[in-house]
């Protein structure tokens, strides 16, 4: 990039210009990173200050069991497959509850699209998680989940959140997004949900007053390109509705060899590689600036490790995710290397560490509680780390 370029958009970002298409691949352009991750800091630091979010969540899969086989998937299974789960309610709840006295704040579940499953186990589900831990907040489902759910009911996506609110939801998850092209998706996704039919989904969980997540599976057969297309589609949502909160980019992971039965299940690592470190701080930094209208970008610490994640925040990222406890769409994929959990004590070292303050959040991001930053006397306040 040259230097002309280069003071150009400093000064888009610096004003507060929004950042065009062109802007955004030209920033996938430069091979500087240091200045991409210093650009990138400037604009988290005004947004959340020194701050670090996290919160104390615990991941729920009720059922691997999916109609879709999507080519980068690992954790479907077909009915009656070696490993197939479905878990009863009561086994779910007893999950949850393990965790009741480290003060869970979230339950995050996702499930694969069950063909058998009948409707009214989803919204039961969340009445007696609720139920068992009233102060838990739950985000569940995907955008492609309530788009299978309209198919096995027979409701529409109004009446479908209208029910599943009642029994206790407070968010989407962001899921079901991956790439939205279609020049890529067509590829990837064996599902129905699309572009047109996730932001309907998510627009109207926005009418309903709920906020919610967004992500993007980077790292794949994607190009630049379309990762800028991704973003610029969710920024349009954004303008109109108002109701994402956060933006996670997801790096997409090889299988190598399943850990449960030795298979290799994912279509597309024969044809890639997983995005390097570097690119990954890059997507961080250039999804910071091109997402103007969004107050947070969180780094999923299982899929890309600790360390990465700890540069991430100093590349754009604002939020750590939280304790995960199982994320089995990853581990029972790869065994990629990441803990199954981190607690909240390993959550503020990593911040610390990191040369942040941390801050626990809740669902909606209202702050919970505020800790203490790193020791001013071990270390310079906050900076992007120059690679």
């Amino acid at each position: 990039m040259d230097a002309g370029l280069k003071r150009e958009l400093e000064q888009k970002v610096r004003s507060g210009e929004r950042l065009t298409r062109e802007d955004g691949i030209a920033l996938y352009e430069s091979d500087d990173l240091a200045w991409l991750g210093g650009l990138a800091h400037e604009v988290r630091t005004r947004k959340n200050g020194d701050v670090v979010h996290f919160n104390v969540n615990r991941h729920l899969n009720m059922t691997n069991v999916c109609t879709a086989s999507c080519a980068y998937c690992s954790f479907q299974r077909k009915p009656g497959e070696k490993d197939a789960y479905t878990m009863r309610i009561e086994e779910a709840v007893k999950l949850a509850k393990a965790m009741e006295g480290e003060n869970l704040t979230e339950l995050h579940i996702v499930n694969g699209l069950h063909p058998n499953l009948p409707w009214r186990y989803y919204p039961r589900s969340l009445r007696e998680l609720k139920a068992a831990l009233p102060d838990v907040s739950l985000k569940a489902f995907t955008a492609t989940e309530i788009h299978h759910f309209e198919t096995i009911s027979g409701m529409s996506a109004s009446d479908i959140l209208d029910e599943l609110i009642d029994a206790g939801l407070e968010s989407l998850t962001g899921g079901g997004a991956e790439i939205f092209d279609w020049e890529v998706r067509q590829h990837i996704v064996d599902h129905r949900t699309h572009w047109e039919d996730w932001s309907r989904i998510h627009r109207l969980a926005h009418e309903k007053g709920l906020k919610t997540p967004c992500t993007m599976l980077y790292g794949h057969i994607e190009e630049p390109r379309h990762r800028v297309d991704h973003v610029l589609r969710l920024r349009e949502l954004q303008d109109e509705t108002n109701g994402f909160q956060v933006f996670i980019p997801l790096r997409y992971q090889h299988d190598f060899v399943d850990m449960k039965d030795g298979k290799v299940r994912n279509r597309l690592q024969a044809r890639t590689q997983m995005a390097t470190g570097a690119e990954a701080l890059k997507t961080f930094a250039v999804s910071r600036l091109l997402f103007d209208n969004v107050p947070h970008v969180k780094v999923f610490w299982v899929m890309h490790g600790v360390q990465t994640a700890q540069l991430a925040l100093q590349h754009g990222a604002d939020d750590m995710d939280g304790s995960v406890v199982e994320y089995k769409i990853t581990h029972d994929a790869d065994d990629f290397g990441t803990p199954n959990k981190l607690t909240r004590e390993d959550l503020l070292d990593l911040i610390r560490d990191a040369g942040f303050r941390p801050v626990e959040r809740n669902t909606r991001y209202e702050i919970i509680r505020e800790f203490e930053g790193p020791d001013p006397a071990r270390r310079e306040s906050p900076q992007p780390m120059r690679v």
